[in-house]
């Protein structure tokens, strides 16, 4: 019996010194998006509709709430990935960012300027101010060039609307030709009319890159105030739930399945949405399963949970523990989970 036990643990290890060496030759990069639910400062900037964060506003925010909320969203962004990558994402997609002030104040938080983490921010139009941007590990992703392309307007009554657009940032990881639109579609407050045009705008978007480089990596992220079978993510973008639907020139969906499962990034009157979508070209998708693949393939889809980032107790148990509910400050993170994907590569020897 001794002989066998030992046979077996013997096994045992074997089997994750294996998998260890696997793991050597396959090198992996975590990429995520994340809706830090209005993260602003304390200072009113000219021309925005920011007075619902100023000390002077009914519910005050002040500098205390200010530096907890830049301490969690740091703790959040550091730890995004690292079920997987140790050193956590290469590049995340951020929104409802203020300015370059608190992308500033984030990057110097420790546990985000031990990564040398920076940001890419150009300031949009919204009339709220609050902007769309990509923190990055320029020891992983190096950024190559950067373009904000607007949203646009086509009724004639919205002519002097404006909202967050499309930003693009162009890099190279593992190597590679990369390149992540970030954006923040309109809220569920307007018609899905002005989400379905921002889908359309997007299929636009990705077809202008797509024909600068037919190899590119490409990755459109962000809060799209829509789920991934409503109709401006699978009919005017045409993001697939299957991988072997999408064409070419087309985008795959993971987080269609995992929604179809009942989960979710945020929860509303008992049910949960998955807005926080990423989603992915055909040059991304491992069609021939390869366990190893020549160039950056997706591996795998995450919503990312932490106890932290959930309510624990009282009616809203179970959902994301927001920083304000109903007039009171939680002191929580956001209304949001975190999404991330992985991509694998083989490593160089």
């Amino acid at each position: 019996m001794r002989k066998s036990w030992v046979a077996l643990v013997f096994l045992l290890l074997a089997g994750i010194n294996t998998v260890g060496a696997q793991n050597k030759k396959t090198a992996v990069h975590a990429i995520g998006f994340y809706n830090l639910e209005n993260l602003f400062d304390t200072c009113h900037d000219v021309g925005h509709n920011d007075y619902e964060y100023l000390p002077s506003s009914k519910t005050p925010w002040n500098t205390e709430k200010y530096l907890s909320k830049l301490r969690h969203m740091s703790q959040a962004l550091a730890d995004m990935g690292t079920d997987v990558v140790p050193g956590g994402c290469a590049a995340i997609g951020v929104a409802e960012v203020e300015n370059s002030h608190c992308l500033d104040d984030l990057c110097n938080q420790p546990e985000l300027k031990e990564r040398n983490m920076k940001y890419v921010h150009i300031e949009g139009p919204d009339h709220r101010g609050i902007d769309c941007a990509l923190l990055y590990n320029p020891a992983i992703f190096q950024v190559r060039n950067v373009k904000l392309i607007p949203y646009i307007y086509l009724l004639p009554q919205d002519s002097a609307r404006a909202t967050r657009g499309f930003l693009a940032v162009s890099g190279t990881m593992a190597g590679e030709h990369v390149t992540i639109v970030v954006n923040h579609l309109p809220s569920r407050g307007a018609p899905s009319y002005y989400r379905e045009q921002g889908g359309l705008q997007l299929h636009a978007v990705k077809d202008s890159l797509l024909a600068d480089d037919p190899k590119v990596k490409l990755l459109i992220m962000g809060d799209m105030n829509d789920d991934p079978r409503d109709s401006s993510m699978a009919v005017a973008l045409g993001a697939k739930r299957e991988m072997a639907e999408v064409e070419a020139d087309g985008l795959y969906n993971p987080w269609w399945k995992i929604h179809d499962t009942g989960t979710g990034t945020l929860y509303y009157r008992g049910n949960w949405n998955l807005f926080d979508q990423i989603l992915l070209s055909s040059s991304l998708l491992n069609q021939k399963e390869k366990k190893r693949p020549k160039t950056l393939k997706l591996h795998d889809a995450q919503i990312f949970r932490r106890d932290y980032l959930i309510q624990q107790d009282g009616p809203f148990k179970g959902a994301p523990l927001r920083t304000h509910a109903g007039g009171r400050w939680l002191n929580g993170y956001s209304d949001h989970l975190p999404t991330v994907v992985y991509l694998v590569k083989k490593a160089k020897r």
